[in-house]
């Protein structure tokens, strides 16, 4: 019987097959060309400094020994979230480690080097309180206007610095939606860092109001007629004092006191009244007029009254009570 292939043509095409499956092996465990370059190195350093919010790895070491696509591969690896503005974090070797590994990097073909953990520190700039305050009064003096014209600031509280990243700094100051200068007033300022909101700094502005008002000079007893020589003016704080105070001397004079007054208070409309024309039990002429016609009669005051206000009066003649108009001391006037 004749055989179609010798042995020796046989063993070749074996050893063929041999050769094919080696090459694949060989081609399967070819290394990353990342990982695969002998004698790269990468060095962490005791302190980096960086800007952005993310942690890369070629910020907190040098790398070394591998080519430049492949260094920049392993360098733009992030390793982390970068600290506040201003703060710190500590990155150690494990965690470094850790990273890589869950980048798909095969540390055995890397010399990690990282005899101390990585103090990261975050770039920032801060803008001082005093810089926010002058930034408050410029925006406050800016909207000063019309019934705010007279007041003036008195003071500026800024609640914090603000420490934002390193950039292109704008910022916008946020009244209230009603700017009240008789009290304090809140503010926001944003800062915001690139176009990005960074932070927002509260600030409160207290104001003054100066006005004229009128204040006694001396104690002043109950129901004391009101002259020139008990009174002055004087420049005081709207902000500080009831709403009702008189700002013209003549608005007191010929008036008396309610109560007692001390010396260097401020007046004001609920300190003082006019003195009562007529007081109860006086007896007074009623007098009632229309066109041709004048009714008179004695009454008897039931009520203390001032010029111009209704009081009741007893009609001595017929014993009724009728609502007059107090014209003096000695006279009221019935409606006809």
């Amino acid at each position: 019987m004749k055989h179609s292939n010798s042995q020796p043509e046989i063993a070749l095409y074996a050893l063929r097959i041999v050769a094919c499956f080696l090459l694949l092996i060989v081609l399967i465990s070819k290394p990353d060309a990342l990982t695969a370059q002998s004698g790269l190195t990468v060095q962490t350093l005791e302190q980096a400094e960086i800007k952005g919010d993310q942690i890369r790895l070629k910020e907190i070491a040098v790398i070394r020994g591998g080519d430049d696509v492949s260094n920049k591969r392993l360098g733009d690896i992030v390793i982390g979230k970068a600290p506040l503005p201003g703060k710190s974090r500590r990155i150690d070797e494990s965690y470094v480690r850790m990273r890589l590994r869950q980048n798909d990097i095969d540390l055995s073909q890397i010399n990690l080097v990282a005899p101390s953990p990585v103090e990261v520190i975050r770039k920032s700039i801060e803008i001082r309180k005093d810089k926010i305050e002058k930034v408050v009064r410029d925006f406050v003096h800016s909207k000063l206007s019309g019934k705010l014209k007279r007041a003036r600031i008195k003071e500026v509280h800024v609640s914090d610095t603000a420490v934002l990243p390193e950039g292109t700094v704008t910022y916008r100051v946020i009244p209230p939606k009603k700017m009240d200068v008789m009290g304090t007033v809140p503010l926001s300022i944003l800062f915001k860092v690139d176009g990005d909101f960074s932070k927002k700094v509260r600030a409160a502005v207290k104001f003054e109001v100066p006005a004229e008002a009128v204040v006694s000079k001396r104690d002043l007893k109950r129901y004391q007629i009101i002259t020139e020589a008990d009174v002055f003016l004087q420049e005081v704080d709207l902000t500080t004092t009831h709403s009702s105070l008189i700002t013209r001397v003549e608005e007191v004079l010929g008036k008396r006191t309610k109560r007692a007054i001390g010396a260097q208070s401020v007046l004001t409309t609920d300190h003082i009244e006019l003195p009562p024309l007529v007081n109860r039990g006086d007896v007074v002429l009623i007098i009632a007029e229309s066109e041709g016609l004048r009714v008179t009669a004695l009454g008897e005051v039931r009520k203390k009254g001032c010029r111009g206000e209704k009081i009741r009066v007893l009609n001595l003649d017929s014993q009724k009570t009728v609502y007059a108009r107090i014209v003096d001391t000695d006279t009221v006037e019935v409606d006809f």
